[in-house]
């Protein structure tokens, strides 16, 4: 976190958030969703451990990586269209009713919207699955903007989402921090020039976010917002 408050030299105005992962546990939703498409196709269902190992990259890649577990390249592309269909008929069908918050998401929002940053949320979730999860999960009033995974022509960990928000908020990259569990998100922001905090209890792949490259891992959003804050009160 040290590194943050050296590395940073004007204020923050703005905190770009991931959804999934970040905000929320939706694992055991995809677990769900995921299991229910497979048994349309006669598969034997998959563990949450396997699933976690495919989120993050958008629904088209989590599709083609469970396809693969039963396919080859071919079958998984002649199966895709319908895969994908199946898939995202039972997720909007549950989208919601198992994931959870974790530990400090509204005290964390609350502390920025007190401090006044500006709040958008980016996930590679599609629009139609993450606008209806915020507002259930008491969220979308905190945000301004949302972009989905198919809401630009391109997702994370390409910067253009993060690079959008940046534009739409008149604000230089340098302004803005983004907050997220993935190597996605630190790419993203790293790409876009904004800074980046990320969460040790997310997703990332399979793999120790100690192995990505962001500006210091805070515990949850409620430590985020202090060392923005004191970040800010530093450099006034």
């Amino acid at each position: 976190m040290t590194n943050f408050i050296q590395s940073i030299h004007a204020p923050i105005r703005a905190a770009i958030i991931d959804l999934d992962g970040t905000m929320l546990d939706t694992l055991p939703d995809f677990h769900v969703a995921i299991n229910a498409m497979r048994g349309e196709f006669g598969y034997a269902p998959i563990t949450q451990q396997q699933i976690a190992l495919m989120i993050g990259k958008g629904s088209e890649n989590l599709i083609r990586g469970v396809l693969a577990l039963e396919q080859d390249a071919a079958g998984v592309e002649q199966r895709f269209d319908e895969a994908m269909a199946l898939y995202q008929g039972h997720y909007l069908a549950i989208n919601g009713n198992h994931s959870v918050l974790y530990d400090g998401v509204l005290e964390g929002l609350d502390a920025m919207k007190a401090d006044g940053l500006r709040l958008a949320c980016v996930t590679n979730k599609p629009i139609a699955f993450a606008t209806p999860l915020l507002a259930q999960k008491g969220l979308a009033e905190y945000f301004e903007i949302v972009y989905g995974g198919d809401s630009l022509a391109r997702k994370k960990p390409d910067p253009m989402p993060l690079l959008q928000v940046c534009a739409d908020f008149d604000l230089a990259p340098s302004q803005v921090v983004a907050i997220g569990d993935s190597s996605n998100d630190a790419e993203a922001a790293r790409r876009a020039g904004c800074f980046v905090l990320t969460v040790p209890y997310g997703y990332n792949h399979g793999r120790a976010i100690h192995e990505t490259d962001s500006d210091g891992i805070v515990t949850s959003l409620v430590e985020a917002a202090t060392l923005i804050r004191s970040h800010n009160h530093n450099t006034y």
